[in-house]
């Protein structure tokens, strides 16, 4: 299908998503869907996107919008790239390598899960020169120092530690889905696949996934855990400050700190070190009480002048420059390249990266802004849609 196709057929994200869900297996798109708890949280980031806005400005003459810009000291054609998520191999057959080569196609950030089904090594002939590795932190120092020695090896420059999974969440719908961690093919669950041929074809052909970076440390069967925690839980330490120093002294390249919502948190990981941070409340899939993410951009952009980049809810163009607006140096997104791969396999991270660049443009156009730099101030909209 041409590009031309695509766009007719699948003109926005929620032409994705809709196509995701009726090619996905009920537990897959639970999995990939779901947020925690009654999934208010995941609501508020939608709702908080939605009340940002521009004033629409008239008579610039021509625009043609640059989304070019410059990111711990490395030039982007766009400002956004692919974030994490654990085992995204069972969401799309060969999703990380798929995403890390439409990722070094177009020049993108491609963030590995430590939880990925696929290991760094096995991602190494795919990644290009913006590869990120997300670390869930290892308690064991001897860990952390191999999983640094291999993501290093491997071809990842960035280091990304996420600090807010303390624990596992509950993740209610998933739990209702009968998904487990590693997942168990229960009569429910074999009846929800064989209503998915093409999800089916492609776990057929290549296994079921599982999480191959902890291969090393883990052997035996799955320890007692909660049914939506994973193996991974049983390496896993609560890091704490000392902890970001010590991987701040062990990772020569950009770290970064995942998962920041408190302004007051701003100075000690600066002065510890950190090159930038992640805002995120993990789009809502951790913790049901958090703000949406988006209104706790400007309070941390005040309160530090290290970059910032940020997810929670971000589902098109217009999202992405709503963050920037509001202090955004960058912008990732998850869920949403995970819809696009499950609406159209390979071909729809491309489709997905030209959505997000032409959505971006049009908007720039109605605010007459030539490139993101003369984006102006957001303001905030009343009722409801």
């Amino acid at each position: 299908m041409s590009e031309t196709d695509l766009q007719a057929r699948f003109p926005g994200v929620a032409d994705l998503r809709a196509r995701a869900h009726r090619r996905l297996p009920t537990f897959v798109w639970d999995y990939l869907d779901s947020g925690t708890g009654m999934e208010t949280t995941k609501a508020r980031n939608r709702a908080a996107l939605d009340r940002v806005g521009f004033m629409p400005s008239i008579l610039h003459g021509q625009i043609d919008p640059d989304l070019s810009t410059t990111f711990l000291d490395r030039a982007f054609a766009q400002p956004f790239g692919i974030a994490p998520i654990g085992m995204s191999g069972l969401i799309w057959p060969d999703a990380e390598h798929l995403l890390a080569r439409a990722a070094r196609t177009a020049g993108l950030p491609f963030c590995l899960s430590t939880v990925a089904s696929r290991s760094p090594e096995d991602l190494a002939p795919d990644l290009g020169d913006h590869a990120w590795f997300q670390l869930y932190p290892p308690k064991a120092p001897e860990i952390r120092r191999d999983l640094l020695d291999r993501a290093r090896a491997a071809g990842f420059s960035t280091l990304v530690l996420t600090v807010d999974v303390p624990m596992a969440s509950r993740r209610e719908r998933q739990t209702r889905s009968g998904l487990t961690q590693p997942p168990r093919m229960t009569p429910r669950l074999l009846a929800q696949i064989a209503q998915r041929p093409a999800w089916a074809m492609g776990m057929a052909r290549r296994g079921l996934p599982r999480m191959r970076t902890l291969d090393k440390y883990i052997t035996g069967a799955q320890a007692n855990l909660p049914p939506t925690a994973h193996i991974g839980y049983l390496l896993r330490t609560s890091p704490d400050m000392d902890y970001v120093k010590w991987l701040r002294d062990h990772w020569d390249g950009p770290f970064i700190v995942k998962g920041v919502l408190r302004a007051p948190d701003a100075a000690s990981l600066e002065a510890a070190g950190v090159d930038a941070l992640w805002v995120s409340n993990h789009a809502g899939r951790q913790f049901d009480g958090a703000p949406g993410g988006i209104e706790c951009l400007p309070d941390l952009r005040a309160a530090t002048r290290l970059p910032l980049v940020f997810d929670s809810g971000i589902e098109g163009g217009l999202d992405i420059l709503r963050a920037l607006a509001l202090g955004a140096d960058f912008v990732m997104l998850g869920r949403t390249f995970h819809f696009a791969l499950a609406a159209l396999g390979a071909t729809g991270p491309a489709h997905l990266i030209d959505m997000l660049c032409k959505d971006m443009q049009a908007n720039m156009g109605q605010i007459g802004a030539h490139t993101l730099s003369d984006l102006p101030p957001a303001i905030q909209l009343s009722g409801t849609v």
